[in-house]
């Protein structure tokens, strides 16, 4: 085999290990969050209006027990029409891509938040959700 040969061959490798980590990545990082930093980024990027209160709503619906449930299922909340429409059900993988940037993931949504880059916060704030039942 050529230098070059040998060269491309390790490259494609080295593209599809890396492709590989990267497509397994969301479906590993919310199941490693740490609930206790989950809890405060809650405190910090979801309190002012969110409650984790079964049946306490604030500026948005109560996040209590949300991780398996339909979006816009809370009776009592006035939901937007593209939240309603959107089908979703709120898996750690829907709530990492919502989290990340709302607007995006539900156009026409109402929540005024533009989204959670960091995905190590994220995956902490999913443990933390999925542990309130």
């Amino acid at each position: 085999m050529s230098l070059v040969g040998a060269r491309w061959k390790r490259a494609a490798r080295g593209t599809l290990i890396a492709g590989a980590v990267f497509a397994l990545a969301p479906a590993v990082s919310w199941g490693a969050g740490d609930t206790q930093a989950g809890l405060d980024v809650f405190a910090g990027q979801c309190a002012e209006c969110h409650s984790m209160k079964e049946g306490k709503n604030k500026k948005g619906p109560s996040l209590f027990a949300v991780v398996g449930r339909k979006a816009a299922a809370i009776a009592d909340f006035k939901y937007s029409d593209a939240m309603k429409s959107s089908g979703y059900t709120w898996t750690p993988e829907q709530i990492d891509a919502y989290v990340t940037a709302p607007k995006k993931a539900v156009p026409g949504g109402t929540m005024k938040y533009d989204g959670l880059p960091d995905a190590k916060a994220r995956a902490d704030l999913i443990a933390y959700l999925a542990s309130v039942k």
